[in-house]
């Protein structure tokens, strides 16, 4: 059965009032569980990585050697990032459309920063009070304090952990949408702010200027791109204009090639193609089955996938991604003389989930819920200082969208 699309504006152009398609579960309000698996998928991905193909530093040798059996597939772990982009592309567009910039603003910051927090201090006390050395950013205090704010990229700061780059990539897409938003999103929009978006990003690659690269980030905006046009296909079906979607996914697929076989090559030509088994042709795979993934998404697929528990899945992948790193660190060098290499990789991984699902419980859920109720409050009570409309009434609040672990990336 077709359902109408929700529309988002009421202004909005009578071409982006197209029906969506009975599967558009973000249109009918569906949690879309499929996105929390894939999600951890791209979590446990990237930790086989870091674990089992990519630290020599944790195990002393080259970890491809010691899990050369599996090592052509954890070394393409490294792209379990590229997948969080291509999901925070889908969702971020799901989560904007029809609310405010500061209600999307409330949504990220309070769904970012309460488990973000608590991963920094960790990392400070164990550099500063223990003798671990492995992922030692070597930071000063005054640093770890700007890496709080989660803008130490932005003055060229060490990051406290690891993986804490992908978050300043992320924070720049969230700039990018809340500039959009302030336009009122609708489909006709979309595509040229997606199309606009792609060819500044090509002029930042071929042209290599800092400031380009900068906004318009070449190497990971083919992946949100095509996750945005990805949710636009979810949303609005193949009916009107569902070509230039499509047209759009396989301009990000084919920029995403380049940008992947970029970054693996810079690891096979640092380590070598013997220690780092990642050949183009094994990249392009992973590219591949990491769009056809987000394919099935978007043309429903995956609805099959409802088992809620996979949902709790979706919520300690956050925390998993953040903290997996600083784990192994403490796990591996301690029992990797003692402990079979295979047996000592799973205990960690174990650890590492084990922990993340305390952090979201006792940590990440209940700091989201406070931090978002004393948002909105501000945000409310600035609404209300404004000067009232013409009818004497001010705008009414929009609900703040309740955060769901499908709603942010990782």
């Amino acid at each position: 059965m077709r359902q109408p699309a929700r529309q988002s504006d009421p202004a909005s152009p009578a071409p982006d009032a197209v029906p969506a398609r009975g599967a558009a579960a973000a249109a009918k309000g569906r949690r879309l569980v499929e996105l929390d698996v894939l999600r951890f998928v791209a979590a446990f991905a990237v930790m086989a990585f870091h674990f089992m193909a990519a630290s020599k530093s944790l195990w002393d040798e080259y970890p491809t050697k010691l899990f050369e059996p599996v090592a052509r597939l954890t070394t393409l772990g490294i792209l379990g990032v590229e997948l969080f982009f291509l999901i925070s592309g889908f969702v971020i567009l799901m989560s904007v459309w029809g609310h405010t910039v500061g209600e999307f603003a409330v949504s990220r910051v309070s769904r970012l920063y309460p488990a973000y927090w608590f991963a920094v201090l960790v990392i400070f006390i164990m550099y500063r009070f223990s003798g671990v050395a492995g992922f030692d950013p070597k930071l000063e205090d005054g640093e770890y304090l700007l890496n709080l704010t989660m803008l130490q990229g932005a003055f060229g700061v060490g990051h406290a952990g690891g993986v804490f780059w992908s978050l300043w990539v992320e924070l720049r897409f969230y700039v990018l949408v809340a500039l959009f938003s302030l336009v009122g999103i609708t489909l006709r929009r979309c595509l040229v702010f997606l199309a606009a978006w792609f060819g500044l990003a090509l002029l930042a690659e071929f042209t290599q200027n800092e400031a380009l690269i900068f906004v318009f980030m070449p190497r990971q905006a083919p992946y949100f791109i095509a996750g945005m046009a990805f949710f636009l296909i979810h949303r609005f079906g193949v009916r009107s204009g569902a070509l230039v979607p499509w047209l759009l996914v396989a301009a990000g697929y084919g920029m995403s090639l380049h940008a992947a076989m970029e970054r693996v090559g810079e690891r096979v030509r640092l380590v070598g193609i013997a220690r780092y088994p990642a050949p183009p042709e094994a990249v392009v795979v992973a590219i591949t089955v990491v769009y056809l993934l987000m394919a099935a998404v978007a043309l429903g697929w995956l609805r099959w996938v409802r088992w809620r528990r996979l949902v709790t899945l979706g919520a300690l992948t956050y925390p998993l991604y953040l903290l997996h790193q600083t784990v192994s660190a403490v796990v591996i060098p301690a029992y990797r003389d003692v402990i079979d290499p295979w047996a000592l990789a799973a205990i960690t991984m174990a650890v590492s989930i084990g922990i993340a699902y305390l952090i979201y419980r006792m940590v990440d859920k209940p700091g989201q819920r406070w931090l978002r109720a004393r948002l909105g409050a501000l945000l409310d009570r600035s609404r209300r200082s404004r000067p009232r409309g013409r009818g004497g009434t001010s705008r009414t609040a929009t609900a703040i969208p309740a955060q769901s672990p499908e709603a942010s990336v990782p």
